[in-house]
């Protein structure tokens, strides 16, 4: 038997201030992506914003349904629209923030296990680290410099 240590870094930011002037216009991006989220059902509104190498960003939020809860996330939504329209681009950064209409989401909000699972196979594939900046309505920011230190012991394509 061997037991083994996994250890995962991030930074803590206090407010959007202190993040590089890239990564605030990427922020601002995220959260003006949220406000046009369509979230009537969960009342739970998530904006993203990529940055590609080619210096394009690209917006996503979430799309609920009547079929709650078949709708999608903020994060795929970016993700494949980028895949899509620029499928020889490298995803540099992401950029994610929540809130909700029934309460204040005051601390960050990291993306789910599809949406981890998801931006880990880009991250792969491009061989090159996707930087995640998170956050809530309001309060702290968090940003790791890999998507998969959030997903250690991935699954990906080797395995199929």
């Amino acid at each position: 038997m061997k037991k083994i240590d996994i250890r995962t870094s991030a930074t803590i930011f206090d407010s959007v201030s202190e993040l590089s002037s890239e990564e605030q216009n990427l922020m601002t991006n995220a959260i003006e992506a949220r406000k046009k989220a369509y979230a009537p059902y969960s009342k739970f509104k998530v904006g993203a914003a990529l940055l590609l190498d080619n210096g394009e960003i690209i917006l996503g939020n979430n799309q609920e349904s009547a079929a709650y809860p078949s709708g999608m996330c903020a994060e795929r939504v970016a993700i494949w629209k980028a895949g899509s329209d620029y499928p020889n681009m490298k995803v540099k950064k992401i950029a994610i923030t929540a809130a909700s209409t029934e309460n204040l989401v005051n601390k960050p909000v990291g993306p789910c296990g599809a949406c981890r699972q998801t931006l880990s196979e880009y991250e792969i594939n491009q061989k090159e680290p996707i930087e995640i900046i998170f956050m809530g309505e309001i309060g702290q920011i968090v940003k790791t410099e890999s998507l998969l230190s959030l997903l250690p012991f991935s699954f990906d394509s080797s395995y199929l």
